[in-house]
């Protein structure tokens, strides 16, 4: 029995995605996430791989007491292959209400935020370039911790690292088409 549960770790370690405890359903969905550069829930061109590729401007209502940081995972259920990442960012102060458009893709910002690795194997934002239309889901988590954590941190490695320490959570989905 122990042979087949090392079999199947090894198995899903070669997947994109191992297998981890996704937090989006975690803590409950009081956060009010928005943003005023996406225009009727779509992406517009400029955000894209069709464009400058530069992240959109995001805004969220003020986080449960106990709150210690944010984490933001920009993420495309439609994807092959069992979704694809865009961007990854923790550590953002528990003070921030918003992300201005067009932040830097460097691993270490302002404030002690860092950005992690996205699927295209880059640091920051990774904006879309599906073929057809595809969802894009940004989930905003509130935390009650800070995360020491490397850069080019994974998604993987943050949602292990989150576990058990979300307090609240929003989520705004958008969409592109191509």
């Amino acid at each position: 029995m122990a042979f087949t549960g090392v079999i199947g770790t090894l198995i899903l370690a070669g997947c994109r995605h191992p297998a981890v405890p996704g937090v989006e359903s975690d803590g409950p969905n009081s956060l009010s996430l928005s943003s005023s550069s996406l225009e009727d829930g779509r992406f517009p061109a400029a955000l894209t791989c069709d464009g400058t590729n530069k992240s959109p401007a995001l805004n969220w209502s003020a986080p449960p007491a106990g709150t210690r940081s944010f984490a933001l995972i920009l993420y495309d259920p439609d994807a092959p292959g069992g979704g694809f990442v865009h961007w990854v960012l923790f550590n953002l102060p528990p003070d921030a209400r918003a992300l201005v458009a067009s932040a830097a893709t460097q691993p270490d910002l302002p404030a002690g935020t860092r950005q992690g690795a996205n699927d295209f194997g880059n640091v920051g934002y990774g904006g879309p370039c599906p073929s057809g239309t595809h969802h894009y889901v940004f989930t905003l988590l509130a935390l009650d911790e800070m995360l020491d954590l490397p850069q080019r941190t994974t998604r993987a490695t943050l949602d292990h690292a989150m576990l058990g320490h979300v307090l609240a959570r929003g989520v705004l989905i958008a969409s592109y088409s191509r």
